[in-house]
């Protein structure tokens, strides 16, 4: 099984920053997302990318601020200028995706919590919080 390991969390004041880090020994034909969910309400899909590729998406929510990126073993999300809304418990998740396209369809799923968010494996998460 996919090993998935988040690092970075932290609490930092409004227009602060924070990288998380997402330790993997996925190497390629994986598509790969943070997701974050606080108590009370349904995990939402933050970020994606193809673990190798170049393709992205964004939550509306975090367009501008946040940036995914990955390198051979290692998930990132960089994360600017945050607000308290941000506060959350961070997800690093993983599908297999033989192909890049496959990420499309994957995002489009990560609200559907009955299949798990489109995803095939969960990180136990790290926590952010952010103070006003």
């Amino acid at each position: 099984e996919v090993q998935l390991v988040e690092s970075g969390g932290g609490s930092v004041q409004t227009g602060g920053s924070l990288r998380l880090s997402c330790a993997t020994d996925v190497a390629e034909n994986y598509c790969m997302a943070w997701f974050r969910q606080v108590p009370g309400r349904t995990r939402e899909g933050v970020a994606a990318i193809y673990f190798g590729g170049t393709t992205t998406y964004y939550a509306d929510s975090v367009k501008g601020r946040f940036t995914i990126s990955q390198d051979k073993s290692t998930l990132y999300l960089q994360m600017n200028s945050l607000k308290p809304e941000d506060t959350g418990t961070y997800y690093c998740a993983a599908r297999y995706c033989a192909l890049e396209v496959g990420l499309e369809i994957t995002w489009a799923r990560r609200e559907n919590a009955g299949e798990n968010y489109g995803m095939d494996v969960f990180g136990k998460g790290t926590v952010v919080t952010v103070s006003s």
